[in-house]
């Protein structure tokens, strides 16, 4: 049985948490509700950045956002990853924890990337596996991410939707639904975004993310996005949201923003206009 959160995440906007922003998140939230952390930036003993995270969880819901993990690793968990992830969920007793349906790891070696998969029964039983050593390890519901997509396995016997609708029955994890990587593999893919969100499992969504996105080409000329967190999110997503909201009612919803980090005021307008979605889909 999974402990229940004592601050749950509000049906409101988020941020993804950058320290160059704790004075004037301090100052003036605006729309921002709650906060996102990624879990490998704080998992030291101490310092600063402790210290402002501690601060700023008496004020905010914090979500803690895991990029290391290796979910879909053929591997086993790394067990000190997972000790102290265990240690840091511990004090700070989020209000929610993430990871995403990927590998980077193999043997020793560790990859900078978010690594796809192909959807077949072996890696569905594979990441369901991983998935309950870590939820009994944290003793908490996870939220797993849909990834972004430029490549299809052709051996994959499963779509999308379906295999992570899977993963949540197996499991009872919940998901993440990142609204900026449907559109960008759906444009990379040639599929329906709108499809997709109608087949997903949004009754198991505990945060919806958005985040910018860079525009390239193939080889063939044809349009390429990469899901690069470096931008304002692009009219399409927040279109793609509205739709998704009108299926799913309110969610928390995150912005993110990773590279190239603006100042608070271009963020927080991002928040806000989150808010307005969110308001408008309560009307």
């Amino acid at each position: 049985m999974f402990d229940t959160p004592h601050v749950p995440l509000p049906a409101k906007p988020g941020i993804g948490y950058k320290p160059q922003h704790f004075a004037a998140i301090l100052d003036d939230p605006g729309a921002v509700g709650w906060l996102e952390i990624h879990a490998e930036n704080y998992m030291g003993a101490g310092g600063r950045p402790i210290a402002q995270l501690r601060q700023l969880s008496e004020r905010f819901p914090v979500s803690v956002h895991g990029v290391g993990l290796s979910i879909g690793g053929e591997g086993r968990l790394d067990p000190d990853h997972l000790a102290r992830l265990r240690q840091l969920c511990g004090w700070l007793n989020p209000a929610s924890f993430s990871e995403h349906l990927a590998w980077s790891t193999h043997d020793s070696a560790f990859f900078n990337d978010l690594l796809p998969l192909p959807y077949t029964n072996a890696t569905l039983a594979r990441v369901c596996a991983h998935i309950d050593e870590l939820q009994e390890v944290l003793g908490r519901r996870m939220l797993l991410e849909n990834p972004s997509s430029y490549l299809a396995f052709a051996e994959s016997s499963w779509d999308e939707p379906a295999f992570l609708a899977e993963i949540a029955r197996r499991t009872g994890c919940g998901l993440l639904l990142d609204v900026n990587n449907v559109f960008v593999s759906a444009t990379n893919l040639g599929y329906d975004p709108r499809r997709y969100v109608g087949d997903f499992a949004l009754d198991a969504v505990g945060e919806i993310h958005l985040g910018g996105h860079d525009e390239d080409h193939d080889d063939h000329g044809a349009p390429l996005l990469i899901d690069s967190h470096g931008a304002e999110v692009a009219d399409p997503v927040w279109a793609l949201l509205d739709h998704t909201l009108a299926l799913s009612g309110p969610r928390p919803v995150l912005i993110e923003w990773d590279t190239d980090v603006p100042d608070w005021p271009v963020l927080e307008a991002e928040a806000a206009r989150a808010a307005a979605a969110l308001a408008r889909v309560a009307a």
